[in-house]
């Protein structure tokens, strides 16, 4: 199928947990992972530390994330692999063309993500009018900026 826009790579993945202490010392502590910076954000319902594994353009950002409050939805934790996110080299053509072609998006829209680009979520669930989900897998779209585009396009 000809698609109008190209996924470039893995991006990151997401691990959710009850507590995010625990994911850090085994995903920083012991396999050596930085932490670049946090994100806590009442509407996400998330507490997250978001990790670097390699450098550049090649590094994969690695979330480590619990839940301000357990009870409430999203359940970061519930799923511990929450999701993965895909560079894509233009996020806006390429949720149009999919939502064209029968992809289901999760709330939302595209918006500003954890660590500061445009984001979008496939839902992992298709329904009658949007057919494909990711088969129970989150899929976050993540919009390359223009340095990852050139080293990965």
């Amino acid at each position: 199928m000809n698609k109008p826009f190209r996924i470039l790579g893995l991006q990151q993945i997401a691990i959710g947990g009850a507590d995010k202490q625990r994911l850090k010392a085994l995903w920083v502590d012991m396999l050596g992972l930085s932490v670049k910076s946090t994100f806590v954000s009442e509407r996400e319902n998330v507490d997250e530390d978001i990790c670097a594994l390699g450098e550049g353009p090649h590094a994969v950002e690695v979330d480590l994330m619990q839940p301000l409050d357990p009870d409430r939805k999203p359940a970061v934790h519930t799923t511990p692999l929450n999701h993965v996110g895909l560079w894509v080299d233009d996020l806006p053509l390429a949720v149009e063309w999919m939502t064209a072609h029968g992809v289901r998006f999760a709330p939302g829209g595209i918006r500003k993500g954890a660590a500061g680009h445009d984001i979008c979520f496939i839902h992992p669930k298709g329904n009658e009018q949007f057919p494909l989900g990711g088969e129970g897998v989150l899929i976050e779209l993540v919009q390359a900026p223009e340095d990852v585009i050139a080293a990965l396009g």
